[in-house]
């Protein structure tokens, strides 16, 4: 029985390893200083929880098969030196997901933007036909415990992002899972606090593709200009799949997409949603499955938790909050409701919560972000900005990073709150994007703006 221990075992993906791995049949120990729900109720229930909270090199031994590090520790952490010292295995998580994934058959989807939707509509396709495999998708999905499954399945399914792998290993996650399969949904410029400069954030990228073995194979948006000519220059060893947005029609309010003489009315909607639905398809036809089969399945496909999630609707108003943040997601859902629904208003709100999307130099790459929209607003907490230790934000930056002079900024939750009152809803759809949740907002209380007309 293998024994290992996570430092840092209480993130939203670490702590669901250490769930997949306590299933597996591994001895499984962790620590962290902090762990909050549902994390610390899940580790609970698995018998797994720290039973103190906080550092103990004590917990280091040198019978452990292996250390998984996890993003939270520092290079300092007490548990992190013992096991150097021990000479034992540390792994970063992507390492130590490829070293559970050796013998299988990996896909990797990657890209800017897209990933977490990809990969869960291959994941839902891929239930729906009965086949057993493993994944790894950063969000909730309906029909799946957990968002990790590490078993002896011989396919892995993982959504792979750009981010650092841990304080020891800088690279990004995506390095290290050598995919058979992969996808590239798009290039567009973020984490500005990892990779300062275009170019260095585009060289990962390269990488990726480099380093795949000869005669994989790389599904990628030939849309994007910036992605196309990369794969064009680094991709001559692999087996290169474009795709672009499939055949569709959208008919009072539902998208119909087709795909050769088969299709199929869907549940989500927009141009990027449709790019998505072809990156996966083309994905389940390399894994085997066929288009009738699925389109079959990508029929019930409701989303991943907080993508485009519908919170309210009836029959003139709809309520939807998505995970936007970055420019060119904003970009891509905010047309896709615009379009959707091109015969009614449309109130939009951002909240501006990552590093990136806080630092007044990155403003400028949401020029007309919100333009698709009737009503703008641009919500930002003093909170947020005192947590990354970053300077006070100016309205006025944030009005000409966006390029739109009729934006509200908003940086007061209450002041929010005013403003949504203060809206007609009549004939409107309203949507909320943020990596964050707008000071505590419970999303669940906007349903009292369906149909509101504003007082005369």
């Amino acid at each position: 029985m293998a024994k290992v221990h996570f430092i840092a075992i209480g993130g939203s993906v670490m702590h669901q390893l250490a769930l997949a791995l306590r299933s597996k049949g591994y001895q499984v120990s962790g620590s962290d200083d902090e762990i909050y729900e549902p994390a610390r109720t899940n580790l609970a229930n698995a018998g797994i929880l720290p039973a103190a909270i906080g550092w103990d090199p004590a917990r280091i031994s040198a019978d452990l098969d292996a250390v998984i590090l996890g993003m939270h520790a520092r290079a300092d952490n007490p548990e992190l030196i013992r096991a150097q010292e021990l000479g034992l295995k540390i792994y970063s998580f992507p390492e130590y997901i490829y070293q559970e994934s050796k013998d299988k058959t990996r896909v990797a989807i990657g890209g800017s933007h897209g990933k977490t939707t990809i990969t869960s509509m291959v994941m839902h396709v891929l239930q729906q036909c009965h086949r057993q495999f493993d994944y790894l998708v950063g969000a909730k999905l309906e029909g799946f415990p957990q968002s990790v499954n590490v078993t002896d399945a011989p396919l892995i399914v993982c959504e792979a992002d750009e981010y650092p792998a841990s304080v020891l290993e800088k690279r990004p996650k995506f390095h290290f899972l050598h995919p058979h399969i992969a996808v590239l949904s798009g290039i567009a410029w973020d984490h500005i606090n990892v990779f300062p400069t275009f170019d260095i954030y585009l060289e990962q990228f390269a990488i990726f593709i480099r380093t795949m073995e000869a005669g994989g194979r790389l599904i990628y948006n030939s849309t994007d200009e910036t992605l196309r000519k990369l794969v064009e220059k680094e991709g001559g060893h692999l087996e290169c799949i474009p795709y672009t947005v499939p055949e569709h029609t959208i008919i009072n309010g539902t998208t119909r997409v087709r795909f050769g003489n088969a299709s199929t009315d869907l549940l989500v909607f927009g141009e990027h949603n449709l790019l998505n639905i072809h990156a996966a398809l083309h994905v389940c036809r390399a894994l085997g499955v066929g288009d009738i089969d699925f389109l079959a399945a990508i029929a019930s496909f409701k989303g991943a938790a907080k993508r485009m999630e519908l919170v309210a609707k009836n029959e003139e108003t709809a309520i939807y909050r998505d995970f936007a943040h970055a420019p060119s997601k904003v970009k891509a859902t905010i047309n896709a409701l615009r379009n959707q629904y091109p015969q009614r208003k449309l109130v939009a709100v951002l909240e501006l919560h990552t590093y990136s999307s806080l630092n007044a130099d990155f403003m400028k790459e949401y020029a007309g972000a919100l333009n698709p929209a009737d009503v703008a607003a641009v919500f930002y907490s003093a909170h947020a900005l005192e947590i990354k230790r970053m300077p006070d934000l100016h309205p006025d930056v944030i009005k000409e990073g966006f390029a739109r002079k009729d934006l509200t900024v908003i940086n007061k939750r209450a002041a929010l709150e005013a403003f949504l009152d203060g809206q007609d809803f009549e004939n409107t759809n309203l949507l909320m994007m943020s990596s964050g949740d707008y000071e505590g907002m419970e999303f669940g209380g906007l349903k009292k703006y369906l149909s509101v007309k504003k007082p005369s």
